[in-house]
Parts: C-alpha cells; sequence; structure tokens
C-alpha cells in the first residue's frame, strides 16, 4: 500500500490545504483577487517568507528588508472581516491573533491594494481601534 504524505492545512485559515491555497502564490503566480493575496501575505508571515513578502509588497512603501520579531510569534489564527474591490484597487480588513511571551494579541489592520500588470501589491496598511 503506497503512503501519501499529509495533507497540511493552509496558515490563512482557507480550511484549504496549502498545496491548493496559498503555496501556488508563494511559488510565483499571481493571486487572482487582494484577499487571496492578503492570505498568502499572512501565511508568508507564519512561515516567514521574506522574499515573498518584498515581492509583493508594492515598490512605492516597499521596506529595504523584512525582519521578524524575536520573539517570534505563534500565529493563531486570521480572520477576513472585508474584501472591496475595484478594478485595479481593494481594501482588505482582518484580524490576525498571534501569542507572543505567552500573551494573546490580535492585530486589526484595514490593508490597501493595488493591481499592476495583472498582479496584486500590498501598498499600506492602517490600524484602526
Amino acid at each position: 500500500m503506497k503512503k501519501h504524505a499529509p495533507v497540511l492545512d493552509c496558515p490563512c485559515g482557507s480550511g484549504r490545504s496549502y498545496a491548493t491555497c496559498c503555496q501556488p502564490w508563494h511559488a510565483g503566480s499571481a493571486s487572482p483577487t487582494a484577499e487571496a493575496l492578503m492570505r498568502s501575505r499572512y501565511a508568508a508571515y507564519v512561515l516567514e517568507l521574506a522574499p515573498y513578502l518584498l515581492a509583493t509588497w508594492h515598490a512605492s512603501t516597499r521596506p529595504a528588508e523584512i525582519v521578524f520579531d524575536d520573539p517570534r510569534p505563534k500565529w493563531l489564527g486570521l480572520q477576513v472581516l472585508r474584501h472591496q474591490a475595484e478594478e485595479d484597487s481593494a481594501v482588505v480588513e482582518f484580524v490576525a491573533r498571534y501569542r507572543v511571551g505567552g500573551r494573546a494579541e490580535r492585530m486589526r489592520e484595514v490593508s490597501h491594494f493595488v493591481r499592476e500588470e495583472g498582479r496584486w501589491f500590498y501598498v499600506q496598511g492602517d490600524f484602526p481601534e
């Protein structure tokens, strides 16, 4: 009997396997929506994929490098609250939950995206209270 590799859930919380969810975007395919890009960026933070984060950050606001926090947060989940898209711009509001230093935290962000030459890019985020 042939053994199969376990199907790992995608870190973005979609309920799909990583292979059928964010992995194709991490491998270089263009994400079809701003929400898919945002989910893949969350997964990239979980997996510490700095090159992907930089590649999907708009050149006008992209930092020179990605430095992951120390101590590393344990990412607990993602909840998408809103996705509004026009032809070449979009807003995605989400809450990301994580634990760091034994303390549970939440980060709420309203992310702004643009699409250029068929690819979505993260531009900036606002942090409502």
